[in-house]
């Protein structure tokens, strides 16, 4: 009976990947030089779902629209997801700031700006120059070559083109429902190589934790240790009052929902990406009663522009190296660093590491912070970077069943009885369905 059980646990994504994260920080911290060589296997599934991302995303928004057969309908769903992440960030940014005012984990670092080498963020400088400033941005959202973005992987133009195919197929009507039919039987095949791929997810999330504690080793945990702390907590009261409140008022609980992802949740601290779980993120958001036209359009456009997760962070890294460095911030210069993030937190679509260089981004716009600074984040940032990547992934889990609610879209009661059961998509390792969840309901006419 007892090794019945403990198979069937074992047989758990979720119990592999939690295996696979504790087996990795202990290689990483007592084998160091081993730990910091299994990079790769980290970088190898990331690799797998990244080949994925392009057709799925397009798909998925292509599908999902041109089956609202209205475009009116297709923009009021945009409309109120842009409203509801211009919110949500607003907020992450607004707490960040508050906290690290508050707590003040880098005052009595008094680090002398003269004597930092930044010869070793000087890379994340440049990716910051290019990024430009808000016109350029919008600008960057058209690709200049449709195929060149799908090879390069650039989510915005891919969102942006898809968009407007969607668009476009929606309004040719009932003679292209062939070709959309044919679309959606191709997205299934997609989601059946992400199964496949999920398969070596724990192997990604050992090689992921060994490397990152074996190279930066968990002595430089204590040496930030207050940042850190301030960082995590901030993120656990973020996810806990405010998507927990919003949860409650779509008549949802937050907890009920965690534990239904909670495949996703260990996959994502582990490889410190939300790329990673997008695919299942998808079809989990489907089979809780959310129309894949809601669900193939605010989820992805919430990876580029609702990471609640980074703009936390990003207010606080950047008071962070201001404290430390003994540079007083006027109110006025803090209320003017916020209105920078609300467009430099958008378009980190997921990456691992792309928060840096949005902070990067942010210091190099504000003239007063050196970029330089960005030195005294390197050893620690993998360890915040699984924070933001986490928070960033149950805010856009949120933001979907916000704006499906909002819609009068999502089907209330197969909602309740998906969570209340923990069913889902990928709880084991076959990302089997249970055959007693209904299917997903549909756009109201």
């Amino acid at each position: 009976m007892r090794s019945t059980f403990l198979g069937k646990s074992l047989s758990k994504l979720y119990v592999q990947v939690l295996i696979a994260i504790v087996l990795g920080i202990t290689l990483g911290h007592f084998m160091p030089d081993l730990g910091a060589q299994l990079k790769p296997l980290g970088d190898l599934f990331i690799k797998l779902i990244k080949m994925l991302l392009a057709p799925i995303i397009f798909a998925s928004i292509v599908v999902g629209i041109a089956r609202m057969n209205n475009v009116h309908e297709a923009g009021r769903v945009g409309i109120k997801a842009v409203l509801y992440f211009e919110v949500a960030s607003t907020l992450a940014l607004a707490i960040g700031l508050i906290v690290v005012n508050v707590f003040q984990p880098g005052v009595g670092m008094n680090i002398d700006p003269a004597h930092i080498d930044g010869s070793s963020v000087a890379t994340y400088a440049k990716r910051a120059e290019q990024q430009g400033g808000a016109f350029d941005f919008v600008l960057n959202m058209v690709p200049n070559s449709v195929v060149g973005a799908f090879a390069a992987g650039e989510m915005l133009p891919i969102i942006f083109f898809s968009l407007l195919f969607a668009i476009a197929l929606a309004r040719a009507g009932k003679q292209v429902e062939p070709f959309v039919d044919m679309l959606d039987q191709f997205l299934q095949g997609m989601f059946g190589v992400v199964r496949i791929a999920m398969y070596v997810a724990p192997l990604g999330a050992f090689g992921g934790m060994a490397f990152t504690v074996g190279k930066y080793g968990i002595g430089t945990l204590a040496s930030f240790g207050q940042l850190i702390l301030c960082l995590y907590l901030t993120s656990a009261v973020f996810i806990v009052l405010v998507l927990g409140i919003v949860m409650r008022t779509c008549g949802l609980s937050l907890f009920k929902f965690m534990r239904y992802i909670k495949d996703e949740l260990l996959v994502t601290l582990g490889t410190a990406s939300t790329e990673a779980v997008l695919p299942q993120m998808l079809v989990k958001l489907e089979m809780l009663g959310i129309p894949k036209p809601v669900v193939g359009l605010v989820l992805p456009t919430g990876y580029a522009f609702n990471a609640d997760g980074t703009a936390i962070y990003l207010t606080m890294a950047s008071i962070f190296i201001a404290q430390a460095m003994n540079i007083d911030l006027t109110l006025w210069d803090q209320l003017v660093l916020l209105g920078v993030l609300l467009f430099t937190s958008k378009g980190s679509a997921g990456v691992a590491g792309a928060g840096f260089v949005a902070l990067a981004a942010t210091l190099a716009s504000m003239h007063k912070i050196p970029v330089e600074g960005l030195v005294l984040l390197l050893g620690v940032d993998r360890f915040l970077n699984e924070a933001r990547a986490v928070t960033n992934l149950v805010g856009n889990g949120v933001a979907t069943v916000v704006v499906a609610r909002w819609e009068g879209a999502i089907d209330m009661k197969q909602a309740r009885a998906v969570l209340d059961r923990g069913a889902a998509f990928g709880d084991g390792q076959s990302g089997a369905v249970p055959e007693s969840i209904a299917p997903v309901a549909r756009m109201p006419n």
